[in-house]
């Protein structure tokens, strides 16, 4: 029997996990399960370091990218390419239909853009305190549409709550809307605002009162 032969350790399959963790490697609900663990595991979360660690280097070798400057297209999409001289008369025509086109774009451009899909609502609409979180595609918008903030010395910190796993920190909540980047919502899960000591959770789990509560839904 060589070595390749031999099973893998504990210890050699919770590297292998922090290691795939740090790649990107692992879906959702593993990568939540991991985060939780390694609130809790000390030393996991130390081999979820040494793999960052071990991996940073691999950023050494790509230079930054300037963005493209895509003023030029997006006027020329707007404002068209300038007429060519005509007769006084189709002059003042063109003119006055080029100004009625730049009005409407101007219109549209400016025009707020409509506001992404309700996905859970955080308390009933009787509780003095309330949150709706939203999803556009890409990130988890959350914001308080009822009630106050904290009291002084405390802050609001928003969780989210697979079946069967443990709650998972997204960030602490204040005057203005909370974003974080998630690709999907997670219908089924769900998302709870506690009562946290400033700074949020010591311990990576809920210390404090829940504050209010909803279920993630389909959009």
């Amino acid at each position: 029997m060589t070595a390749d032969d031999l099973p893998l350790t504990p210890q050699d399959n919770d590297d292998a996990l922090a290691a795939e963790y740090v790649l990107g490697v692992l879906d959702l609900a593993d990568r939540i399960a991991v985060e939780s663990r390694a609130a809790k595991d000390l030393s996991f979360a130390a081999r979820i370091t040494a793999w960052e660690n071990r991996l940073a280097d691999l950023n050494d070798g790509f230079e930054d990218e300037p963005a493209p400057n895509l003023m030029p297209q997006i006027e020329a999409r707007l404002f068209g390419k300038p007429a060519p001289k005509r007769r006084p008369l189709f002059g003042w025509l063109a003119g006055a239909l080029t100004a009625a086109a730049v009005a409407v774009a101007a219109v549209a451009f400016l025009a707020p853009a409509p506001q992404a899909p309700v996905v859970a609502t955080l308390g009933a609409e009787s509780d003095p305190l309330q949150f709706e979180a939203r999803h556009n595609g890409a990130q988890l918008i959350v914001a308080r549409v009822a009630g106050t903030p904290a009291p002084q010395g405390q802050v609001q910190e928003l969780w989210i709550i697979a079946p069967d796993a443990a709650p998972v920190s997204l960030g602490l909540l204040g005057d203005q809307p909370l974003t974080v980047d998630y690709p999907d919502a997670p219908a089924g899960w769900t998302l709870a605002v506690s009562l946290e000591p400033a700074g949020g959770s010591p311990t990576g789990a809920p210390t404090g009162p829940v504050l209010a509560a909803g279920t993630i839904t389909d959009i």
